[in-house]
């Protein structure tokens, strides 16, 4: 009998990723502008999925009010370069900035249960929004614009926030997958099954609850200095909207709660989605309504849980795998 983590199947997963990640560097030398800027929305996207996931997923800490990151990222990095700051650099501040906040929320926010602590959420983020809309730089909801970038010509900037993104989400997954392998991965996730029966067998769940809540707060906030720099123009309605958190649900629900894999192929499918049928309007919105719920009725973990459960495969591996040798144990 062999305890092990990696299979063949999660060691070519990882080289081809590696392949994947050399390609998408350099996809700017020669992809169109349409293309450049749909990317980086996608690498918006896996991050908001992965984040939410590692609360919800492995914490069971559902938040419905994860909108509160994504906005107060994008509203610092406006602080920050306003202050003359260079937005690159406002934004990696700005996110961490939102990390040292969250962590203070934390001190509260973490003694809330279930529905309580989801609700206290969206009533967070809807607290910051309105004070946010008190800043007379945000001018209430007319809202500013990220004019520092301005001082990088246009296709520039367009290639610089695409890098950024890339580097954002390769850099944020890499550091979940790696603390999702630690004992604390393996502690939250005990967290998430039995609270009670985690704390009876030595671990500290405030303290392992902590750690995740200000990583998704971080990675969140990035996405939101990502998503400003994308766009250039900050307002408060729009950056603080409950429908980003709607979106976080979708592709977790769709790809897979509690699976790596499924963050990211949750994104992938609203990415594709979001593509195809966004022009259609109302109908887009029912769309993809319908799907979270038929994906809730009939596949509740989701399409990579799906997949996992029938064929065993773990492209991305958390925890040990035992192996029994069928030959040894016949010849004893």
């Amino acid at each position: 009998m062999t305890i092990h983590r990696w299979t063949w199947q999660s060691q070519l997963t990882f080289a081809l990723a590696a392949g994947v990640i050399a390609i998408l560097g350099l996809v700017p030398s020669f992809a169109s502008d349409g293309v450049i800027e749909r990317l980086t929305v996608l690498f918006i996207y896996v991050i908001l999925a992965a984040m939410w996931n590692a609360l919800a997923g492995y914490g069971g800490l559902v938040s419905i009010g994860n909108q509160l990151f994504f906005g107060l990222g994008a509203y610092a990095t406006i602080r920050l370069a306003d202050a003359g700051i260079n937005p690159f650099a406002a934004m990696s501040l700005g996110a961490g900035i939102v990390a040292g906040l969250s962590w203070l929320l934390s001190l509260f926010m973490l003694h809330l249960r279930a529905g309580e602590f989801a609700i206290g959420m969206w009533v967070l983020a809807s607290i910051a929004h309105l004070c946010v809309n008190l800043d007379p730089l945000i001018q209430g909801e007319t809202g500013t614009s990220l004019i520092a970038l301005n001082a990088y010509a246009i296709d520039a900037r367009r290639v610089l926030i695409f890098w950024a993104a890339l580097i954002g989400m390769v850099g944020l997954l890499a550091l979940l997958f790696a603390v999702l392998r630690t004992p604390s991965g393996l502690a939250m996730q005990a967290i998430r099954d039995n609270e009670e029966a985690a704390d009876s067998v030595g671990v500290n769940p405030m303290r392992t609850k902590r750690l995740f809540f200000v990583l998704a707060g971080f990675g969140t906030a990035v996405a939101g200095a990502l998503w400003l720099a994308q766009v250039s123009a900050f307002q408060p309605k729009t950056y603080f909207s409950v429908q980003w958190t709607a979106y976080m649900i979708f592709m977790v629900l769709v790809g897979g709660l509690g699976r790596f894999e499924g963050a990211i192929l949750g994104a992938l499918i609203f990415f594709a989605a979001e593509t195809w049928f966004a022009d259609t309007g109302v109908w887009y919105l029912i769309g993809l309504g319908a799907a979270a719920l038929l994906f809730s009725l009939l596949l509740p973990k989701g399409l990579w849980g799906w997949i996992a459960t029938r064929t065993g495969v773990s492209l991305m591996p958390l925890g040990y795998r035992v192996h029994v040798d069928t030959q040894s144990e016949t010849g004893r």
